[in-house]
């Protein structure tokens, strides 16, 4: 056969590449059991605080989610982690979120959400006899930050994709971000299409087992993800296509898709925190009868938004553990961090082609980037088989 012949040959057998817009995806949730071991209450003054558990020995590393998400924010982060380190991931409910059930879960102020923390980090510190490391997310950053003075075992701080510059700025437009959100959802595949297509996630995988866990049943009141007995039974496949002109935007959407529909993750700097034209979304269409709403309102969160993120960069700089700060735009970084990161007093990396939810968007990097970190910190172990990949953009 000659060489012509052959790659007419190849060229015929070779499938046709498919547009994105016509792509089919499956949005049936997924058990946040294939994530985690087992979940817990932990008891404390203010009430019975809501974690989910990976390992079972070794340094706890403690994850703080993001206001709004809940502890299965840091589902595949966590699988990826414990693939990676003889460690314990704790990712708790914060008050107000998920099954976490307070004496008054309205109150989000910093000081309070800090204490929790420290409770709960000492508790288990106490309990495991081992360090602590926190990692926390947007939010959970800010407290992450403010508690690590309270924790007194505690080896490291990572904060992902908040400071205290950018944050501040961001404020005066996130109520019309939250309007721009749907208030309810027909399905839970709904909301995880809503999810993924509005850009709040641009893993499918993280948006299955995440977006379960920020929504309730209307009905019953119980938080989507733990209806996990009837996940098997839910079509994921076949929900009407939602073109971008249908979708607003979520809270920090990082870009805006073009108008054929197209999934390509292309982040925009100059786009974060802007907001679609079209006020059309999934779950309000004409005679639908919503069955999920969000677990808590954020917009009545707004007293304490300013007070989450004030001094967060001094407070970062001056914590005594190691600490390492994960953004998705180094465009985000604010003067005082600027100043910080050349003294070497912090080490910095930069995820491209993701979008606020880092950990969601790129969780294998994320688990990488920290591995590394506390390993050479000595925080924690690498188990056998765990390479040592060197990043250029560091400071360690």
């Amino acid at each position: 056969m000659s060489d012509l012949r052959k790659s007419a040959l190849n060229f015929s057998q070779k499938k046709p590449v498919l547009p994105s817009s016509v792509i089919k995806h499956d949005f049936a949730p997924i058990k946040w059991q294939k994530y985690f071991d087992k979940e817990e209450f932990i008891k404390t003054a203010s009430g019975e605080h809501h974690i989910y558990i990976k390992g079972h020995e070794g340094p706890i590393i403690l994850c703080l989610h993001g206001g709004g998400y809940n502890g299965l924010t840091w589902s595949l982060f966590a699988k990826e982690l414990y693939a990676n380190l003889e460690c314990q991931i704790v990712a708790i409910d914060f008050r107000g979120h998920g099954n976490t059930k307070t004496l008054d879960d309205s109150d989000l102020s910093l000081e309070t959400m800090t204490q929790d923390v420290a409770d709960i980090a000492n508790i288990l510190a106490e309990r495991e006899k081992t360090a602590v490391v926190l990692i926390g997310h947007s939010m959970g950053g800010a407290v992450a930050v403010n508690a690590s003075y309270n924790i007194s075992n505690l080896a490291g701080l990572c904060v992902i994709d908040v400071v205290e510059g950018t944050a501040l700025d961001a404020l005066s437009s996130m109520q019309s971000i939250l309007r721009g959100r749907p208030s309810h959802f027909k399905s839970i595949p709904h909301a995880i299409q809503w999810c993924y297509k509005g850009g709040q996630c641009h893993n499918l995988e993280a948006a299955r087992v995440s977006m379960p866990g920020q929504i309730v049943n209307i009905k019953t009141g119980q938080l989507a993800c733990d209806e996990w007995e009837t996940f098997d039974k839910i079509d994921g496949m076949n929900l009407p296509t939602a073109s971008v002109s249908q979708l607003r935007a979520s809270k920090f959407t990082l870009r805006e898709e073009d108008e054929e529909g197209s999934d390509t993750e292309k982040p925009d700097e100059e786009n974060i925190f802007k907001i679609p034209k079209s006020n059309v979304h999934i779950g309000d269409d004409a005679g639908s009868h919503p069955s999920y709403s969000w677990k808590i309102d954020l917009s009545k969160t707004e007293p304490f938004w300013q007070h989450w993120f004030q001094n967060l960069s001094d407070k970062f700089l001056n914590a005594k553990v190691p600490r390492i700060l994960v953004l998705a735009n180094i465009h985000g970084l604010d003067t005082k961090l600027t100043v910080g990161q050349m003294q070497g007093k912090f080490q910095l990396q930069v995820l491209a082609k993701c979008g606020h939810a880092v950990q969601e968007d790129q969780p294998h990097h994320v688990a990488e980037i920290l591995s590394i970190y506390l390993v050479k910190q000595k925080c924690a172990e690498a188990k056998s088989g765990f390479s040592m990949p060197l990043y250029p953009n560091t400071n360690c």
